[in-house]
């Protein structure tokens, strides 16, 4: 898979990554570690070799199933995970980051992100030229080799990039939830940050693979995803019966052709979790498609009706 830089760095990125938060096991459902295990396996044998986890994902297990699943091949691998919103005082990511060190059996960690803003799901306020300092010294230490951000505004990026470089935002995104374009990206763009849009097929949804009567899990994060609710479920699967014919013709998938749409956007990546081996290589394929205007054209109409059921001020795709 062709690469692609991170940010201003030297880090190459491969422009579908591979999401694991289902691997943590923590609002999911059926999910299996020799299972994630084998999916982690196999993406980076098939050549997704950027993973990106977090410690809040199953409180460090994601980590942990990543460095056995491919620990032998680290070399090969590019490691991001992230720092949760109720650790940002400045001991407290240092102390973060060697946790994630040691649960990803790894003496550096490729992307280091600040998962959620502080304050955050009643976290603590923290000022973020506190959190920036300490992330900028287990930079300077070699501990880490980028900063990034996820969930972030643009206030809050520019902001935050006052006190440090940051390469990336990881923000929601997808042809279904496109709250990001309006001043997020323009911003990244201008300031060469990447892109790495987390969910960008809904959470399963542009799969096409759920019906109108489908329930989730009361367990299962997605049951509380506004992308599943009333007249926005309605509306997406709409639209992607209008989708069907347009993969189609393209030979791929509904869920490869939302892909390839998110990759179609400026400096963006897709991150994109799997829960089996064979999903994993049914992604892959999504980077190799191309998409002409008139294809992107046509899936921004489409989209259209969804998106005019949904808050455009509300960044959360979640009502927890």
């Amino acid at each position: 898979m062709q690469t692609r830089p991170l940010g201003r760095t030297d880090i190459q990125i491969t422009p579908l990554i591979l999401g694991t938060w289902q691997a943590g096991k923590r609002w999911w459902v059926g999910i299996e570690d020799e299972e994630s295990i084998r999916t982690i396996r196999t993406a980076v044998e098939a050549g997704m070799t950027t993973i990106d986890t977090a410690e809040v994902y199953g409180e460090g297990h994601s980590e942990r199933i990543v460095a056995a699943a491919v620990g032998d091949l680290r070399d090969r691998c590019v490691y991001a995970t992230k720092v949760f919103a109720n650790h940002l005082r400045y001991k407290e990511v240092i102390a973060a980051c060697e946790r994630s060190l040691r649960n990803l059996n790894t003496d550096y960690i490729d992307l280091y992100q600040i998962h959620w803003p502080a304050g955050s799901f009643g976290s603590e306020p923290v000022p973020i030229e506190e959190t920036m300092q300490a992330m900028v010294e287990l930079k300077v230490t070699g501990k880490i080799r980028a900063i990034g951000v996820s969930n972030f505004s643009r206030a809050q990026l520019a902001e935050a990039m006052q006190y440090g470089r940051i390469d990336s935002v990881q923000p929601p995104y997808s042809l279904f939830w496109r709250w990001a374009e309006t001043e997020l990206i323009p911003f990244c763009i201008e300031h060469e940050i990447t892109v790495l849009a987390y969910s960008p097929l809904a959470q399963g949804l542009l799969t096409g693979r759920f019906g109108p009567d489908h329930q989730f899990d009361p367990e299962d994060n997605r049951a509380k995803n506004q992308l599943f609710q009333g007249e926005t479920y309605a509306r997406a699967l709409e639209a992607i019966e209008l989708m069907r014919p347009i993969a189609t013709s393209l030979g791929t998938t509904v869920g490869n052709l939302a892909l390839a749409w998110v990759l179609h956007q400026p400096q963006t990546c897709a991150v994109v979790g799997a829960r089996h081996p064979e999903q994993v290589l049914e992604n892959i394929k999504a980077a190799d498609l191309h998409l002409d205007q008139s294809i992107l054209a046509m899936l921004d109409e489409i989209s259209q009706p969804v998106l005019a059921t949904l808050d455009p001020r509300n960044p959360v795709m979640w009502k927890w």
